[in-house]
């Protein structure tokens, strides 16, 4: 497993993946990146007026002074439950039970709340092949991905799936394949650059721009799914549960499952009650899973 790095200052997780390079320099890497670039940022004190106008002997002004403090996400989520029944008088849950006030919330389905804070992840070391996959999570998600047709060149990575690195003769053939692939996409590049710079009606593309736009679109057709597709990731606690329930399993596909657990013990950090009722797995190939009591939230 691979150890959370901090940077600097940052209290953000990051997952760094070593980057490989074949003989001829070509990158290529391993394992995915994953980091948190966004998380909540929360005023509870701005419920002040609301809470103030209720009254006095309801004691609701009360509910700004609970002596414990949870992370933001997790008091974003707790308000607007207790939003739901007007329930920040005296009797309500307090902060320093609030791991019991999710248990419950996560036993009555009530998930919705959970949808109210977002965190924004960068994966890289991933390949298209997985994104595929990832941007059919469409609810409560947002996707932001490199684009092939305006990015090539020295920026170009593979990504070496697991199964190949582990058996000699599999990854001396990614190595040749990924070599051959760049060699033949800088190539085709060239000769559609130096076509349309003659003169040649190839791409219809009058501006600087917008040729090489087309070159690249053009050239990326040989492209494999083992190219890299660097992403940006939002998703609010709901989606990124469904997530996990779905992408960490024993069933999904090992790349995904992947960056999934590690997107997993990031978000863990700056949420561990809205998280903490997954169970983390070790499964038979190495890599890690999650199971929950409570799939449906």
């Amino acid at each position: 497993m691979t150890s959370l790095t901090r940077y600097l200052d940052s209290d953000f997780p990051s997952v760094v993946p070593t980057v490989c390079k074949t003989d001829s320099g070509i990158s290529y890497l391993e394992s995915p990146g994953v980091v948190i670039v966004s998380v909540p940022y929360v005023n509870i004190a701005g419920l002040k007026g609301f809470l103030e106008g209720f009254p006095a002997d309801l004691g609701f002004s009360d509910y700004l002074k609970d002596p414990v403090r949870l992370t933001p996400a997790e008091e974003l989520c707790k308000a607007a439950g207790q939003l739901c029944y007007l329930s920040f008088g005296p009797g309500r849950s307090m902060n320093a039970d609030a791991g019991k006030y999710f248990q419950n919330i996560m036993e009555s389905g009530h998930g919705s709340v959970l949808e109210h804070a977002n965190f924004s992840m960068l994966w890289w070391g991933i390949s298209r092949s997985l994104t595929h996959e990832l941007v059919r999570h469409r609810a409560g998600f947002g996707f932001s991905q490199v684009s092939q047709r305006y990015v090539g060149g020295k920026t170009l990575r593979f990504i070496e799936r697991p199964e190949f690195q582990t058996d000699k003769h599999l990854h001396n053939l990614f190595l040749r394949r990924v070599d051959r692939t760049y060699k033949e996409y800088e190539e085709i590049t060239d000769y559609l650059m130096e076509k349309q710079k003659g003169g040649a009606e190839l791409l219809s593309a009058d501006r600087k721009t917008d040729l090489r736009k087309k070159v690249r679109q053009a050239a990326r057709a040989l492209l494999p799914n083992e190219t890299e597709g660097a992403v940006m990731v939002t998703a609010n606690v709901r989606a990124w549960r469904h997530f996990f329930n779905m992408r960490v399993s024993e069933h999904a596909e090992v790349e995904i499952r992947r960056v999934g657990f590690e997107a997993f013990r990031c978000l863990s950090v700056f949420a561990p009650l809205l998280f903490g009722d997954f169970e983390q797995v070790h499964l038979s190939d190495g890599t890690h899973g999650l199971k929950t009591l409570y799939p449906k939230v």
